[in-house]
């Protein structure tokens, strides 16, 4: 058997993307995301997206970490659905639904040329501050601004949920911030979270602007994370570091943050390339 795929990629977020809607795949979806991720076959980099059909959006998107679990979502893999359903000829709409894990999420996608998707506007809902609602021991009601330590070292951090789990720490320099000792420490720090969390180191430049870096569960420093980008805005406006409106500057490119009730964020995606893979050995 074989499939075709497309490596596309979104401010940092590396994805392999199947579509399931004209063509067959083995069953055991789990071992076909090991197979297409850099560990394995070398073509993917933070996992598999399936572009499926949806009884209650126009596409289903499921996504599938290197280590073969699902995810929930995430924001730049759901920004890319949009360009390839787009540019695949799927749809000729430019405002779309898509369903996933962590909810029905709204895309509206920006057209040049009459065909070439340059631009996408990505609402992907509101975050879940409840603790009863997100994998994080604590008592209290919210997971803001806790100190926690970890290894040597004392943080402030925040916590939230877009379906998945997602930490804030606001540091002074992130750029120079020692991701590799601090990002794995806290991921995996089961006494404040069940499961493991995504890690956003963020630094305030200015009341629009900020940075970070990101650490992502089970894979690692990542060039960019949209959701990353998110939970950094939502916090700093909650705690009134910021306002609502951000640039939000990663090692991948910057996105464009709007965030009042529900989040937006606007960035390109982009086609890395096109090919199809014998996955006859997977069942």
């Amino acid at each position: 058997m074989k499939i075709k795929f497309t490596k596309m990629q979104a401010y940092g977020n590396d994805y392999v993307y199947i579509e399931t809607i004209n063509q067959e795949l083995p069953n055991d979806l789990n071992e076909l995301a090991r197979f297409v991720s850099n560990r394995h076959f070398g073509i993917g980099s933070d996992g598999m997206v399936l572009i499926c059909p949806s009884v209650v959006a126009d596409f289903r998107m499921r996504i599938f970490n290197p280590d073969g679990t699902e995810a929930e979502m995430c924001g730049n893999a759901i920004r890319s659905v949009g360009k390839f359903v787009y540019d695949h000829k799927l749809t000729d709409k430019t405002n779309l639904t898509i369903e996933t894990l962590g909810g029905i999420k709204r895309l509206e996608l920006t057209i040049n040329d009459a065909n070439l998707v340059s631009n996408i506007k990505a609402n992907i809902g509101k975050p879940i501050f409840d603790s009863k609602l997100i994998p994080v021991n604590t008592t209290k009601s919210e997971f803001i601004e806790e100190k926690v330590k970890i290894l040597d070292q004392e943080f402030i951090m925040s916590s939230l949920s877009w379906g998945n789990p997602h930490t804030v720490i606001f540091v002074s320099d992130v750029m120079n911030f020692d991701v590799a000792k601090y990002g794995p420490a806290i991921e995996r720090n089961t006494d404040v979270f069940p499961k493991k969390t995504n890690v956003t180191f963020a630094e305030i430049i200015n009341k629009n602007y900020i940075k970070i870096r990101e650490w992502e569960r089970g894979t690692g420093e990542t060039i960019g994370c949209g959701t990353g980008c998110s939970t950094a805005v939502v916090i700093a406006s909650r705690l009134e570091l910021t306002e609502n409106t951000c640039t939000v500057e990663q090692i991948g490119g910057p996105l464009e943050i709007e965030y009042s009730d529900e989040l937006y964020m606007k960035g390109p995606s982009n086609f890395v390339f096109e090919s199809e893979i014998d996955v006859s050995h997977i069942k």
